[in-house]
């Protein structure tokens, strides 16, 4: 009963500010399309899934062709993206003007791709990436305006940098809006950028977040994350204004750091901003549905924010679920989608703007797997490998749904290992060897699903992606066992190294293809575990050793990063302490151009 009052609430709220998609209100509303799944939706289901909502706005993360065919002919406003990888070969002027002659201006014809803004990195002055695109960004922003100017489509499509509000902050002597200034290590490199976005009347694009202040943070005041007013107000002594969301005070804060460097009329785009639906115990339909209702309402009124009233431009993150995204910021990053996996709204909106009960149209002529399940083997009398099977089974399948608060928390054990095996059985397509687990699983056609937990039928998609582990996956691994149990030290007795060495003997014991790439994958972790072992020895640094065994867990999360991700969930499942969890997320991340770079 009460989930049902929340979803209707939904309709009867949501529905009046997504209206005005169709209706015209919301002129500034927009989308981000992320294609980070197993199974794709077809990229012309998702764009007829757009105009028959109405939604006149995308923001993008690639410039991928079928994506970008399938938008040609809309009115769609989209927003293409360099992502980060792709940088440093941006620093030359001329691989920038093929890439704009590639990705932007092919598409400039009469029935073409409506682009508007050029997307340049996504967040790449993130403090956890120690700086690794410092040097690059602007560099790569500068030679793509420049491109396009030379185009002669630089008056109507713009180079902007997506980037995350750390790079601004208020000091701790004084944490209010208006004394907002930008990141003192990046400040100089915020103000060049500034000034060049501002140069080609370009706005600053940022990615604001309030659910991650919650997250992680059960000290943060709950009701500051919302618009409702039901949040003891933040008085900022220095203007008398009084903040009652966290929203407002972070984009003000961003308009105060703007206004330092002398342009506090700057354009801003919101290019994320949204709430998760699963994956935590604040990521669920009744917060997203108080966040939409105060954010999308105030939008539709055009109220801003006290610094910077009227109208602002939003993207809301996300419009599908991603159950291959790198959960490294959160198992919640799966669930961003205001549609599921395949395409079916999880709530009801009124998009009309006239008051009526709405439904979203969700994806049409979307084809399913047959109704199969794979789940636990009630039958099964060796449970001594039933933890090892979990994990391969959630290291290439995504079982963010079972950690704590998330919507399958309430499975019992053996519920547990149904779902994931399920999981993994949709992922490869139903495959029959894909539901055995050593004789833990069997199939079944009766819907195995409980309560609020779906046991999902994957779709059918002509883009699969894989998660089996590919050759250069077993090196790395094996290079991390192999170095962990030399060096000895204590390295090996570390939970988050000894988690590496569970994986690969995981890998190794149940890849059902591992006789095609052992040689491969052997000659590799031979070459990478001799140099970076002979390196440290010679030093005789206990730094150089640190830093070698993180950069073969980094190289692993940058290249296959969700086979890593997708193993993470495990931990939950089999009872590991959550700072076990954190500690190997961690260690994983570190960017690989930090530590080759001595920083």
């Amino acid at each position: 009963m009460e989930r049902g009052y929340v979803m209707m609430m939904l309709v009867c709220v949501v529905m009046v500010v997504l209206g005005c998609w169709s209706g015209g209100g919301v002129e500034g509303l927009g989308v981000n399309w992320g294609t980070m799944a197993t199974h794709k939706l077809p990229p012309d289901t998702v764009v007829q899934l757009l105009k028959d909502n109405g939604i006149q706005k995308v923001k993008l993360f690639d410039a991928e062709q079928s994506t970008m065919s399938a938008l040609a002919g809309t009115s769609i406003e989209v927003m293409v993206a360099i992502p980060n990888d792709q940088l440093q070969a941006m620093t030359s002027y001329p691989r920038a003007k093929e890439w704009v002659r590639r990705n932007v201006t092919r598409y400039n014809f009469n029935g073409g791709v409506n682009i508007k803004y050029v997307a340049v990195g996504n967040e790449p002055f993130l403090t956890s990436y120690n700086g690794s695109f410092l040097n690059i960004t602007f560099p790569a922003l500068q030679n793509i305006q420049n491109a396009l100017n030379e185009a002669g489509v630089g008056d109507t499509i713009k180079a902007t940098v997506p980037l995350n509000a750390d790079v601004y902050n208020s000091p701790e002597t004084n944490p209010v809006p208006s004394a907002g200034t930008f990141r003192s290590d990046i400040s100089q490199l915020m103000t060049e950028i500034v000034q060049f976005l501002d140069k080609n009347k370009a706005p600053f694009t940022i990615n604001i977040y309030p659910f991650l202040s919650l997250y992680g943070n059960d000290d943060f005041p709950f009701n500051y994350a919302f618009f409702d007013g039901d949040a003891t107000p933040i008085v900022d002594a220095t203007t008398g204004i009084q903040y009652t969301n966290v929203f407002d005070a972070n984009f003000d804060t961003l308009v105060s750091s703007l206004k330092a460097v002398g342009y506090g009329d700057m354009p801003i785009v919101v290019g994320e901003v949204g709430w998760p639906t699963d994956g935590d115990k604040n990521a669920n339909v009744g917060n997203a549905y108080r966040f939409y209702n105060g954010l999308l309402a105030r939008l539709a009124a055009n109220k801003g924010t006290p610094l910077r009233p009227g109208f602002i431009e939003i993207y809301l993150f996300g419009l599908i679920d991603e159950d291959a995204k790198s959960i490294a910021p959160g198992s919640f990053e799966r669930h961003w989608g205001i549609f599921s996996y395949d395409g079916q709204p999880k709530f009801a909106i009124d998009v009309s703007g006239q008051g009526q009960n709405k439904l979203l149209m969700g994806a049409k002529n979307v084809q399913y797997l047959e109704k199969k399940w794979c789940m636990f083997n009630p039958n099964a009398k060796d449970l001594s490998k039933l933890a090892d099977n979990i994990n391969y089974a959630c290291t290439f399948a995504d079982c963010t749904a079972l950690e704590y608060g998330s919507s399958c928390n309430i499975l019992d054990a053996n519920g547990n290992a149904s779902y994931a095996f399920n999981m993994y059985y949709q992922v490869q397509n139903q495959d029959d060897l894909s539901c055995n687990f050593e004789g833990l699983a069997t199939m079944t056609t009766q819907n195995i699903s409980q309560g609020t937990c779906n046991f999902i039928i994957q779709i059918v998609s002509s883009s699969t992606f894989s998660l089996r582990p590919s050759p250069l996956t077993i090196c790395l691994l094996s290079s991390c066992y192999r170095l962990i149990n030399t060096l000895g030290n204590g390295w090996s007795t570390a939970p988050s190294f000894r988690r590496v060495v569970s994986t690969v003997k995981v890998l190794t014991i149940r890849s059902t293809y591992i006789g095609k790439v052992m040689n491969e994958a052997y000659s590799c972790s031979q070459a990478f575990y001799k140099a970076c072992h002979k390196v440290s020895v010679i030093a005789e640094n206990t730094i150089l050793i640190e830093q070698c065994i993180k950069l073969c867990t980094s190289l692993l999360w940058q290249t296959r990063e969700n086979q890593m991700d997708m193993g993470f969930s495990y931990l939950y499942i089999i009872g590991a302490p959550k700072s076990t969890h954190d500690t190997l997320r961690t260690t994983a991340k570190t960017p690989v151009a930090a530590i080759t770079h001595g920083q």
